[in-house]
């Protein structure tokens, strides 16, 4: 489960970077108006349209960017899928479905006379129609309640998971064409459809009786107040804190605290009442939560810190500010679900002190620096001197005790994930290939002269905007086997069955991700003196290593297979097939050591230690999987004979790809292979 919400918390990063731009907008906007007497001119407009466009739009947000990073190896699929999920189940539960599937109101101009009036129903003229109207349903499927970031997180979460679990599924021919990819946006559409209809019948309890709960906890005086910005918090992740809101904040239960201290009305109570629900957002808003954001910062690791940086900066900044904090606390609340704990304590603490003191605060879009500047002069504004006190007394508290637990139970806030964390089922780690991936960016003319990468199952494909400053011996000496320059800009540089590693760790620093080491201080692989700029040596042959044939065919020296990479040598000794079936078996007994993604290659390492690839056809990476079936996965314990793959064969061809099929010895050059 931890491991889930670490995964999940991650892939909110995504989208929660671009929040604190946009709250920065909407406030810039708010502290014009306000100096404006409260009028708003075209430049207002324009920042808080664009403030707000990504604002209110944070839950689509939160959809798209979770499918994408819970996915494993998302290729954009499951971002659609994650869209598909948002659109049905906000569709069903929007306010004109909620009516049609819940029997709470007509279309007709008269009303149905076979319905029956429930408890708390009444009927209602609305647009010259007739409506049945439920309190309680209407004020959960009220246009936005349910649009909110948990709904948000939850389709990205089912588009995921259907992606993982579909995009490699086949159906038969006369369904072929849904098969894989296409099938994800299918099945997450009817995954959708009864995750919608289960909350069609549960948020209206559940909306309701958190209204319940704040009604009761308002004539619990102080600690009421504490209790509600307790669950005021805890509620943001799954978007029901609106429900609490409208109780204090609006006239639900007759405070509408928000309402009246903008209008400088004092309500029901003494002068100063006003705004007790609101002045303890303020200094955890202004102050407490950026203290939270230097905490993780210097908690972070070195190499990490950078990324860290950026993140909590931009984050502090539209809490301070604007008082916008969901960058922020979506940054480890799912991370570290124990410190958002704490940080909901805090708040509550902060509501119940503020509301004995003699300090009284509003807002109008949230607890931040240009609210509190805007509202200071408000007629319910009550010493508001007093919340510049409380802010920094809150930085210190918020600084210290989440350094302290950061570092006594070693959670995982931005910039602490574990080195060696691993992406995906299968194992797949760049952390250890960091210095390989430093030297063959240096040896290759830096990151500006990588204008393209990608990777087959040995070797690198790049494309290079200048060549000749290509660095060869360099390459060699970081572990290539060899360069290949096909022609034009393209260069390929050959690394065996782990390139995938170094392929991601490039992108990676390229990307500026990570923080590479210093190309001259990673050691190479290689010794200087048996790098050769020139053709391969030939070795002597010291060692045979016998094999079954993988494929049924005719075998042919690899000197024949018409592609310079292994004709030369350059992958490792071996032979090739030209195969006449399409079923590709193990010829030994080892190890599944990867199987590539397109399916079109497999490396197995043998029980003596031989690492041996089995490449089916020549550049069949470009066909992306169409016409391969893997049958293992990395990890897998294999027999001489057992099936490894299926390939279509016909399909190859008619691809104008050649079907020849290198076995190749990776690790031993010196070896002489056997096709039996």
């Amino acid at each position: 489960m931890m491991k889930f919400l670490q995964n999940l918390g991650k892939s909110i990063m995504l989208p929660v970077a671009v929040l604190p731009v946009a709250a920065i907008l909407v406030g810039i906007s708010n502290w014009i108006i306000g100096a404006n007497d409260g009028q708003a001119n075209v430049v207002t407009s324009f920042l808080q349209t664009a403030g707000l466009a990504i604002i209110a739009n944070m839950p689509i947000l939160f959809a798209v960017g979770v499918s994408i990073g819970m996915a494993k190896k998302s290729d954009g699929t499951s971002a659609l899928a994650g869209l598909v999920s948002w659109l049905i189940i906000t569709s069903l539960l929007a306010p004109t479905s909620v009516m049609t599937l819940l029997n709470t109101g007509f279309a007709d101009s008269e009303l149905n006379p076979d319905s029956k009036l429930g408890a708390g129903q009444q009927v209602a003229e609305v647009g010259g129609k007739l409506v049945l109207q439920s309190p309680d349903v209407n004020a959960a499927f009220a246009p936005g309640s349910f649009q909110n970031a948990f709904i948000g997180i939850l389709c990205g979460v089912i588009g995921a998971l259907c992606y993982n679990r579909f995009k490699d599924t086949k159906l038969p021919d006369a369904l072929s064409f849904f098969s894989g990819r296409r099938s994800v946006a299918i099945v997450t559409a009817g995954v959708s459809l009864i995750v919608g209809l289960i909350l069609l019948f549960v948020w209206p309890f559940v909306y309701t009786g958190l209204v319940n709960f704040g009604e009761w906890i308002v004539g619990l005086g102080a600690f009421g107040s504490g209790v509600y910005g307790f669950f005021n918090r805890l509620l943001i992740p799954f978007g029901l804190h609106h429900a609490l809101n409208s109780v204090f904040w609006f006239d639900v239960a007759g405070i509408n605290d928000l309402s009246n201290f903008a209008a400088g009305d004092k309500g029901e109570g003494v002068f100063g009442v006003t705004g007790q629900y609101m002045t303890g957002f303020f200094p955890i808003m202004m102050f407490g939560l950026p203290g939270a954001a230097l905490a993780m910062y210097v908690t972070a690791k070195t190499k990490r810190k950078k990324i860290a940086y950026g993140i909590l900066l931009s984050g502090a900044v539209a809490s301070f500010f604007v008082g916008v904090t969901e960058p922020l606390e979506f940054a480890f609340m799912f991370l570290a679900p124990f410190l958002f704990l704490i940080h909901a304590v805090f708040m509550g603490i902060s509501m119940a002190i503020s509301q004995l003191l003699p300090v009284r605060m509003g807002f109008g879009f949230s607890g931040g620096f240009v609210d509190l500047v805007l509202n200071w002069t408000n007629p319910m504004a009550e010493n508001p001197w007093i919340i510049l006190i409380m802010g920094p007394i809150w930085f210190l508290i918020y600084f210290f005790v989440f350094r302290w637990v950061i570092l006594k139970f070693q959670l995982k806030t931005p910039g602490r994930e574990d080195d060696d964390e691993v992406e995906g089922e299968d194992g797949d780690s760049s952390a250890g290939f960091v210095g390989t991936a430093a030297k063959f960016i240096d040896a290759l003319g830096g990151k500006a002269n990588i204008t393209e990468l990608d990777n087959c199952a040995t070797r690198l494909r790049m494309e290079i905007a200048d060549t000749s400053v290509i660095d060869e011996p360099a390459l060699k000496r970081a572990g290539a086997a060899g360069t290949i320059k096909p022609g034009g800009n393209s260069v390929q540089v050959i690394y065996g069955l782990n390139v995938q590693f170094v392929k991601d760790a490039m992108e990676k620093i390229m990307a500026g991700q990570i923080d590479a080491p210093d190309a001259a201080d990673v050691p190479d692989a290689v010794p200087d003196a048996t790098v050769d700029s020139g053709p391969v040596a030939t070795l002597e042959k010291t060692a045979t290593v016998t094999l079954k044939r993988p494929l049924q065919g005719y075998a042919i020296a690899l000197s024949e297979v018409p592609d310079k990479t292994f004709s030369s040598g350059m992958m490792g000794p071996g032979a090739a097939i030209v195969p006449t079936s399409g079923e590709v078996t193990a010829p030994a007994d080892a190890t599944v050591v990867t199987v590539f993604p397109t399916g079109h290659a497999i490396g197995l390492k043998l029980t003596d230690g031989t690492e041996v690839l089995i490449h089916v056809g020549l550049d069949t990476v470009k066909m992306k999987g169409d016409g391969f079936e893997p049958l293992v996965k990395a990890g897998d314990t294999v027999t001489e004979g057992q099936a490894l793959l299926n390939v279509d064969l016909a399909k190859i061809e008619a691809a104008g790809y050649p079907t020849v099929t290198p076995v190749v010895v990776m690790n031993d050059k010196s070896a002489v292979v056997e096709l039996l």
